[in-house]
């Protein structure tokens, strides 16, 4: 059994069929909210395929920034960090809160040719989370100057406090790791070998930020698809709020955590309540199935390499 459940061709066939079973559910669960009543019949598919392509390119541009976090030597392919996201996304679908990190490492260690150490991988989600919170900073800033009481205010400067004190934590890793108590240490002698220079981590926040701008305009989009006509405000306004939802330690499903705290920013921003729910759960499914687009279009890539030596390898001659 262990012989079998490490064979490379059944764990690939086993990945890509639940690939292909989430995207299945993903398409069907649009379909049903399609007919059911809820705005979604009402959509403007042209800007809804937009906001899907921008989710799409924030995926590239998150694993990109990801990317930067690791040392050249060690460095992933940007296509295992997407797989990776993208598997995170998807499976927040049904995992508890902050597990879709173990998705991540697992994902990251297992995807072909990747040799980075598990240690590595974690620091490096860390340092991905302070740079998250410091590109929200601004966005958050923004989304407060739209906001109609003055306790969703409050929250988003508080998120904005956050993102800040992340940034200067990040900024101070690199000189924190060189001091000379911390390098008396082992673990410290580690810290200082895998944490990156201040110029990689201000390239890498560079990008996150551009992630988190698509994922913002992707929003205003399906907000205007579905009729509901919101500001940019209001659509940074959501995503600050689902992102917030995202960094409690315990909770249910990632997903149903965001789309609440989306849907209920949307209410106390006046949205009527039911449109504000189907909004939510809308723009959640959306990018699962993205998410789950960016799957299998690695998946299909990495097979295509498989398949390609072995096509083009001569057959043996035969003997004589």
């Amino acid at each position: 059994m262990r012989r079998f459940r490490g064979n490379r061709k059944v764990q690939f066939l086993f990945n890509g069929g639940l690939g292909i079973v989430l995207l299945g559910v993903s398409l069907l669960s649009a379909r049903h909210f399609m007919n059911q009543g809820w705005p979604l019949h009402k959509a403007n598919y042209w800007l809804v395929g937009a906001s899907a392509a921008l989710f799409g390119a924030a995926y590239a541009f998150k694993a990109w920034g990801w990317q930067r976090l690791f040392q050249e030597h060690e460095r992933p392919v940007a296509g295992a960090l997407a797989f990776a996201t993208g598997a995170a996304c998807v499976g927040g679908v049904a995992l508890p809160g902050r597990l879709d990190d173990a998705v991540r490492i697992a994902c990251v260690k297992r995807y072909p040719g990747t040799r980075v150490g598990l240690g590595t991988v974690g620091l490096s989600l860390v340092v991905l989370a302070l740079l998250d919170n410091a590109a929200l900073a601004p966005l958050a800033s923004v989304a407060a100057t739209d906001a109609h009481s003055w306790s969703v205010r409050a929250g988003f400067a508080i998120m904005t406090a956050a993102g800040v004190a992340a940034a200067s934590v990040v900024a101070l890793l690199p000189r924190f790791s060189r001091m000379r108590h911390v390098m008396k240490f082992r673990i410290g002698r580690w810290l200082s070998e895998h944490t990156q220079c201040p110029k990689e981590s201000i390239a890498a926040l560079f990008l996150i930020s551009v992630s988190w701008t698509l994922r913002g305009t992707a929003v205003f989009l399906l907000l205007n698809a579905l009729s509901l006509h919101g500001s940019y405000a209001l659509a940074l306004g959501f995503l600050c709020a689902s992102a917030a939802s995202a960094a409690l330690p315990i909770g249910p499903a990632g997903a149903a955590m965001q789309a609440g705290a989306g849907a209920a920013l949307l209410a106390l921003s006046g949205v009527p309540k039911a449109d504000a729910v189907a909004f939510s759960v809308a723009a959640q499914a959306l990018v699962v199935v993205t998410g789950a687009a960016v799957i299998l279009l690695l998946a299909a890539w990495q097979l295509a390499l498989r398949v390609k030596p072995r096509v083009l390898r001569p057959a043996p001659a035969a003997a004589r």
